[in-house]
């Protein structure tokens, strides 16, 4: 079995920033929506985030932004520009296309296609958690091909929380918003958005920072700043819509 078109796959996104999530070919019930012309994609190779990496790539093409320019969402932004660029390196419509993880509502089943592709599991957080990168991951888009062309067998490899003793991501919240029922976002978001939620801000969720598995992959201040930021003003903004501030 050649890997040389998923190998090639992996080149194109690493070098516009993004790393692959793993591949595979969807069937009727994924919910893969047909490409431009009709046809049924062959191949989905899911891209996104590793650590770090993504985040430098992301804030050197953002210099000079304004809101104007990326719609208040440059992250969403980048990530439109990145994918269409590297689905151009394959032909680009209507053979090769970029689906967003950030597109609804609705939005596309990106957890079901990345339990398709690689070793995810759910965590006593919510997000998944990854044997090698632990909670530092994220999925920006997928390439939707219509060749279909070999991808590597899914890695089966099991939940490392499954022999997490101590589990210190449900006992480090400074307010108790994690529990296993489930993130209470109002009390978190409160918590962020006062004075006493600064570590949070700045540096990241702590419960999420608890996590033992491979803690080398965790987001740099400025990338867990912006994602923290991004996530309180957003949620409080809903709250206050709702009634609930």
């Amino acid at each position: 079995m050649s890997l040389e078109m998923y190998e090639s796959v992996v080149a194109a996104l690493s070098e516009v920033g993004l790393a692959a999530r793993g591949a595979f070919h969807p069937e009727a019930e994924d919910g893969v929506p047909a490409l431009p012309d009709g046809r049924p994609v062959a191949t989905l190779v899911l891209a996104g985030n590793v650590g770090p990496n993504m985040f430098q790539a992301f804030s050197a093409a953002r210099d000079g932004w304004t809101a104007e320019n990326d719609g208040g969402h440059p992250l969403d932004h980048w990530s439109r520009l990145v994918l269409t660029e590297a689905s151009q390196r394959f032909g680009g419509s209507p053979d090769c296309v970029p689906i967003y993880s950030f597109d609804g509502p609705p939005y596309h089943p990106f957890q079901r296609w990345a339990r398709k592709s690689e070793a995810v599991h759910p965590s006593p957080l919510g997000p998944f958690i990854h044997p090698d990168y632990g909670l530092w991951h994220a999925y920006r888009g997928s390439l939707a091909f219509a060749e279909n062309f070999a991808v590597p067998p899914r890695d089966e490899r099991p939940n490392p929380c499954a022999t997490c003793r101590d589990r210190p991501c449900m006992s480090t919240c400074p307010v108790e918003a994690h529990s296993g029922k489930g993130l209470d976002l109002l009390t978190c978001v409160r918590h962020m958005d006062g004075p006493d939620g600064e570590d949070c801000i700045q540096r990241g969720c702590q419960a999420r920072r608890a996590c033992p598995v491979n803690p080398e992959f965790l987001y740099r201040p400025e990338q867990a700043n912006f994602h923290m930021d991004s996530f309180t003003r957003l949620r409080k903004a809903s709250f206050i819509a709702r009634g609930l501030w």
